[in-house]
């Protein structure tokens, strides 16, 4: 039986997709990732039991989405796009039930911060302010690649064999420190992290670049993964 994926959809509170309700989307290369592994996806609109809708599921993936509000004063002209607070809310019960169950989590972009937040880490809430010693990391797409430095003997590093060299980037937000419960399992060349994971047994992977917008071969390989452990 095809394992029973959630995603929560990105909600749009500034009226950006249709003017006078908020709005929620996905961006359906995730689900398309998904059921191209052996999965069946399902979004997970907002809604206050998070408990009993992460209890149905198999496995849990939260996607990219906005900003993380910075905890101090930026320079002007540094913009944030800032998660709703009702979706930062509900982002962080489904992901608390699904670790306490044990279920495999995948964390992309924003759902690797989150990881990260929910484990006591820290964030860089904006790199050329935070670290201006720092390469690009907002690259053009489709092409826009920047090299990836997987620590070995990690369960990335297991993914991957040898299939990450170079990675698509859109962010400029990133993980600090990773919090108890996580270690880093990839930087970019300038030190950046790229991936955490957790530091047990159960699959907890978060990356910051985006796999579902990568080639077959890598794509294949993040999410033939993230199913597989879904299935066991």
């Amino acid at each position: 039986m095809r394992p029973l994926i959630g995603i929560p959809p990105v909600r749009d509170d500034r009226g950006r997709l249709g003017a006078g309700s908020p709005t929620l989307y996905l961006d359906e290369r995730y689900a398309g990732a998904l059921d191209a592994a052996g999965a069946t996806p399902v979004c997970l609109p907002l809604q206050r039991d998070a408990a009993a809708l992460v209890d149905r599921l198999d496995g849990l993936l939260i996607p990219g989405g906005g900003d993380f509000a910075p905890e101090r004063s930026y320079p002007a002209g540094v913009d944030f796009e800032t998660t709703s607070p009702e979706q930062l809310d509900f982002d962080q019960r489904v992901l608390a039930r699904a670790l306490e169950r044990g279920l495999p989590v995948l964390g992309i972009c924003y759902g690797m911060q989150l990881l990260a937040v929910h484990h006591g880490g820290s964030l860089h809430y904006d790199i050329p302010t935070d670290l201006p010693a720092a390469g690009a990391h907002r690259l053009p797409e489709p092409e826009g690649r920047h090299a990836l430095c997987i620590e070995p003997r990690t369960r990335l590093a297991q993914i991957l064999a040898g299939d990450g060299a170079r990675v698509n980037s859109r962010h400029h937000q990133a993980v600090a420190e990773p919090g108890p419960g996580l270690l880093v399992s990839a930087r970019a060349e300038d030190g950046v992290v790229e991936a955490v994971e957790g530091a047990g047994g159960a699959f907890c992977l978060g990356v910051q670049w985006h796999p579902e917008r990568m080639e077959a071969t890598h794509r294949e390989r993040v999410f033939g993964a993230f199913v597989r452990a879904c299935s066991g």
